[in-house]
């Protein structure tokens, strides 16, 4: 293992999101990126994934310098199709915090069969030398678990997985992990018509809403038709068999909220559902088009990044694994001083330094945290049956816990671009780092020309700075957002008068002979019109532009 450094790129104040993203895959070697977004929180606390196609310096809400995270934005449908072992390795770090942070539910066996994995991957072969009585009691795989759970994780190690490489666990693991019902949920808090809390998520194979200790409802993607929110309140639309159509409706804590879920809904419906990318349109929040938010998805679906995949032909990057390291002390199984697999529960945003290979990247690897208010103690869904799946319909109520769904507040959330101090790092013989500073939140990062962002080939952490610059006030930006939408109502119904006033010109002056306008001139109605108003109006506007001709004439 080398040393650490650092990477610093300067770029232009108009540099946008897409820019950013392909800096960091290069440096991860990464090719197949379409399932990785970067994601940032803004002063409210509200998550946002960066937009690719819109300027850096615009979206964000902040002073600089900016924090953001590498994360997994789309689970692939079945991880051990993915082609590099690269791109399989970050989605079982993803998929890792998930199962520590409570968001990946499995039955007890199921846990211990996972935790084993990740302990062959990330420790090797149990060795008696290195691995004490209860050394799997060491290491934190979910938020609790019980000492009958640590021992059979430490049978199953012992017994059942020896001479697996790591390749292989990590795969097993992501097979795993893959039949759970819970896989690939990132949650967002609601609640329901009644007032009661729920869980939404958008998986690879569709919506689901869980609710108390019950998935009470999943939609297959090609059953969801519209997707729509205002101000907090969420619909979902859905056609499910024998044309019985159902409207879901949930309200999110804030319209911010709202609005993220929605942007979700639609890129996750647009990238599992659709066979092209040219198939991808533009989605209004509301029937009006002058009325609401307009989101279109950017970037490859599903299918064309499957196929795009299997055009790869390279020599497969090499992969420096860390070491796990339990999040007490034990000496005897670390291998040299590293970074905790399992993050302290006061480490904030911290510069995460660059490591060739993808030490550092663990510690930040988990989806976006909701805010709950306890860790969950059960690991009892059930698995999935996609057969099963497609016949359970919007009224399903699937147990998949003894206890209610209550995904834990992540202990390393993804911060919210809080300015930093430098980093400092003090290098032993192995490149390991011995101190980290974390970011302070009343201090700013100091002004330069341009914009400068830090990252390693992780790409996990990144800080992203820019000329000071006081932040947008909300009351201006809400006043532009009601002017625009004054504006594009006045628009409209200029638009709609002057379709009207081009029909009843038609239908008045012009000699068309077509059955619609023949049908409405012989009505009475328009008879009465015609001569009674219409006619005299016409004179009196022959008459002043009469006048003001012979008027400019006469001059």
């Amino acid at each position: 293992m080398t040393g650490l450094h650092y990477k610093q790129l300067f770029f232009m104040r108009d540099a946008k999101g897409q820019y950013l993203f392909d800096l960091i895959c290069h440096h991860l070697n990464l090719l197949e990126k379409d399932y990785f977004g970067i994601r940032y929180v803004d002063p409210d606390k509200q998550r946002h994934w960066l937009g690719f196609t819109k300027c850096i310096a615009k979206q964000m809400k902040s002073q600089p310098p900016f924090t953001m995270c590498l994360r997994v934005k789309f689970y692939p449908p079945d991880p051990a199709a993915l082609k590099e072992e690269i791109t399989r390795y970050l989605v079982f770090l993803q998929i890792k915090r998930d199962l520590y942070h409570g968001r990946l539910l499995c039955k007890t066996s199921d846990a211990a069969m996972l935790a084993a994995y990740i302990l062959q991957a990330e420790v090797g072969d149990y060795d008696p030398g290195k691995h004490p009585e209860g050394y799997s009691s060491k290491f934190q795989f979910f938020p609790k678990h019980s000492e009958k759970l640590e021992r059979r994780i430490s049978d199953i190690h012992k017994t059942e997985l020896i001479g697996q490489t790591p390749e292989e666990s990590e795969l097993n693991f992501l097979q795993k992990a893959q039949e759970l019902e819970t896989y690939g949920v990132d949650p967002h808090p609601c609640k329901d018509v009644s007032g009661n809390p729920a869980f939404l998520a958008f998986t690879p194979f569709g919506f689901a809403v869980l609710q108390g200790n019950r998935r009470v409802h999943f939609l297959k993607w090609d059953e969801v038709t519209k997707l729509k929110f205002e101000a907090k309140t969420f619909h979902i639309y859905a056609n499910q068999k024998e044309d019985k159509k159902i409207i879901l409706t949930y309200f999110a804590p804030t319209p911010e909220a709202c609005k993220h879920l929605w942007k979700c809904g639609v890129e996750n419906q647009a990238f599992y559902k659709l066979d092209k990318s040219s198939q991808v349109r533009t989605v209004s929040s509301s029937n009006l088009f002058f009325k609401g938010s307009r989101f279109r998805y950017s970037g490859r679906v599903a299918k064309e990044v499957m196929e795009q995949s299997a055009k790869i032909k390279r020599e497969p990057p090499e992969i420096h694994r860390a070491g796990l390291v339990p999040s007490r002390s034990c000496p005897s199984i670390t291998h040299g001083p590293r970074l905790t697999s399992v993050p302290r529960q006061r480490r904030r945003a911290v510069h995460i330094s660059i490591m060739e290979g993808l030490e550092s990247l663990r510690d930040s690897a988990h989806s976006t945290p909701v805010r709950s208010v306890s860790h969950g103690d059960s690991f009892m869904p059930r698995h999935r049956h996609h057969a099963a799946d497609a016949g359970e319909g919007g009224s399903s109520q699937r147990v998949i816990s003894d206890e209610a769904y209550s995904p834990s507040d992540s202990v390393l959330p993804t911060p919210t671009a809080e300015h930093s101090l430098e980093l400092a790092v003090a290098r032993h013989p192995n490149g390991a780092p011995c101190s980290i500073e974390e970011e302070k939140e009343s201090e700013a990062g100091t002004p330069t020309e341009g914009q400068v962002v830090e990252f390693g080939p992780d790409g996990r952490v990144l800080r992203l700075g820019r000329t000071r610059k006081s932040p947008p006030n909300k009351e201006v930006e809400e006043l532009h957002k009601f002017i625009l939408s004054v504006l594009r109502m006045f628009l409209v119904t200029m638009g709609l008068l002057f379709a009207l006033l081009s029909l009843l010109i038609m239908l008045t002056e012009s000699d068309l002979d077509i059955a619609f306008l023949r049908d409405i001139r012989k009505t009475p109605e328009f008879q009465q019109f015609h001569f009674e108003y219409f006619c005299p109006l016409r004179r009196w506007f022959a008459c002043k532009f009469r006048w003001m001709g012979g008027f400019l004439i006469e001059k």
